[in-house]
């Protein structure tokens, strides 16, 4: 994704979790710096680190939770990609249900993350870059009625 608003945003290989063998591994965004990342981020906003659940196949991301004066806040980490999107509940697989990043979560971009703001994920396919992707990625897409980039980004595709 490119953080200019001008520009036109991509979505890179990688983006959707899919991969062919041939291509070689997708890169893997380093949980250890995820990591430091969600204690600064708790710290900055007053708050406390809930859970960290690793991604596991079929999800293309890890969750976490950070918990402050005013609630509790559900924290995706795409897992080949080094971006963080903010969400209303735990859930396997996302569309639409993103919330608008709090304050404090400038402190993940202090430490090579980009944070997706709800604009950007919700939206379209059509409206981005997918040049990237392959075949398979768009009949994965297809088939399960993705049609937003936050959905192509944080899915579960089983």
């Amino acid at each position: 994704m490119v953080d200019d608003e001008n520009a036109k945003c991509v979505l890179p290989r990688g983006a959707t979790g899919f991969f062919r063998p041939s291509d070689g591994p997708l890169p893997e965004t380093d949980l250890a710096t995820f990591r430091t990342a969600l204690y600064a981020a708790a710290r900055a906003a007053g708050g406390t680190v809930g859970e960290l659940e690793k991604q596991s196949y079929p999800c293309t991301f890890h969750t976490a939770t950070v918990v402050d004066g005013s609630g509790e806040f559900i924290i995706l980490c795409h897992a080949h990609l080094p971006w963080i999107a903010f969400a209303q509940e735990r859930r396997n697989w996302y569309t639409e249900e993103f919330l608008a990043p709090p304050a404090w979560s400038e402190t993940f971009g202090h430490l090579g993350f980009v944070v997706l703001d709800r604009a950007q994920l919700t939206m379209p396919l059509s409206g981005v870059d997918t040049s990237a992707l392959s075949r398979n990625e768009w009949r994965a897409a297809r088939s399960y009625g993705i049609t937003t980039v936050g959905g192509a980004l944080f899915n579960a595709w089983v």
